[in-house]
């Protein structure tokens, strides 16, 4: 990748030289022997966030290292096709959960990365860890078309949805049944899941946050219907129009939380993409650029800052922020074949030429 100073159709810088350079690097050193890549150093690594920081070192040309990030996985999937919450030192840290929007987002993992390489090989050889993970999650769907947001331990399902997991598991959708197409695989009972899934997340709120309190406080309930297809069109702007004042902080970004003074890198990235997916191309620009004043001289980005005291919170520079930045970029600057998958849904409906095998 070019370390040139990389600029969009209007003509002004949307990141600073040297980025992709020293993004790379930062996720880089902290990518273990086994491939994976945890928050921070000493940190855990998750399956959603690992997936993440992989698809930045994508964009920056580091294919090796990501397919090193995605073999890890394969290697340590389980039976059912899951991954449990966390993993540290080549262990599991968490064995408590797993979660069904964690594990989808390796089908949006390994899309992404067929996307930006157009390696078919790399996209036949884990067809088989995609649709274990598909078929996981689709396991956890009930009748009304949500899904269940996670596993215990013995495998029993944490009978409630959210929002934003299941916006997520949505996007993840449409990429697994883009690689079932790509490689000419029978994806009709996952076509069908999607669609239900849409369809309750649109029509059905009552099905989420039944058994807690409302996540509707939280940002990502907010733009992720925006961001992952859910919602397009007219009804996406209205949407992001509804709640701005509410969630996004002139000049410094979008907050988490609406009762707190914390704005986030990593949601104001993501937000950052579903203004370009309704066409909001100055505010998302705007948006993007206030971002870079958190980066540090290694590379990294703070995770967050709260306003009211003027302080970086928490004190630590997370690798899925940094892989948030690198998407973001790429949706902004075009910067590989993936810039688009965060900006609309781009669902195959043929069938392509199968491989051998």
């Amino acid at each position: 990748m070019s370390e040139s100073l990389l600029q969009p159709a209007a003509g002004r810088a949307v990141f600073p030289e040297g980025f992709l350079r020293l993004s790379a690097q930062y996720i880089l050193q902290r990518q273990q022997a086994d491939g994976s890549i945890p928050w921070f150093d000493g940190g855990y690594a998750d399956p959603w966030d690992h997936v993440e920081a992989a698809m930045g070192l994508s964009i920056c040309g580091e294919w090796i290292a990501a397919e090193r990030a995605y073999a890890w996985l394969a290697d340590i999937q389980l039976p059912d096709g899951s991954w449990w919450a966390a993993y540290k030192d080549g262990g599991v840290e968490n064995g408590e959960r797993r979660e069904s929007n964690f594990v989808a987002y390796f089908a949006t993992g390994i899309w992404h990365h067929f996307l930006v390489t157009d390696d078919r090989d790399f996209l036949h050889s884990y067809w088989p860890t995609v649709a274990r993970a598909v078929d996981f999650v689709l396991g956890l769907q009930t009748p009304h078309g949500d899904i269940h947001w996670a596993v215990d331990g013995e495998g029993r399902p944490r009978e409630d949805a959210l929002v934003t997991g299941c916006c997520s598991i949505y996007k993840s959708l449409e990429c697994a049944i883009n690689i079932a197409h790509t490689l000419a695989r029978p994806a009709a009972s996952w076509m069908a899941a999607r669609e239900r899934l849409g369809y309750t997340l649109r029509e059905r709120p009552h099905r989420f946050d039944r058994t807690w309190e409302s996540k509707a406080r939280f940002s990502m309930d907010w733009f992720y219907p925006v961001l992952t297809g859910v919602v397009q069109g007219g009804d996406a702007l209205a949407r992001l129009g509804q709640k701005w004042d509410r969630f996004v902080v002139p000049d410094l970004g979008c907050r988490c939380v609406d009762d707190e003074p914390w704005v986030t890198v990593a949601e104001s990235c993501e937000l950052t993409m579903a203004l370009l997916a309704v066409g909001e191309r100055g505010r998302a620009e705007k948006l993007y650029r206030s971002l870079h004043r958190w980066q540090d001289a290694d590379g990294g980005y703070w995770t967050g800052y709260v306003y009211r005291d003027k302080a970086v919170w928490p004190e630590e520079k997370t690798t899925w922020t940094l892989g948030a930045m690198l998407l973001a970029a790429d949706a902004l600057a075009g910067l590989t074949r993936a810039s688009g998958l965060f900006t609309g849904v781009q669902l195959l409906t043929r069938q392509l030429t199968k491989l051998p095998g």
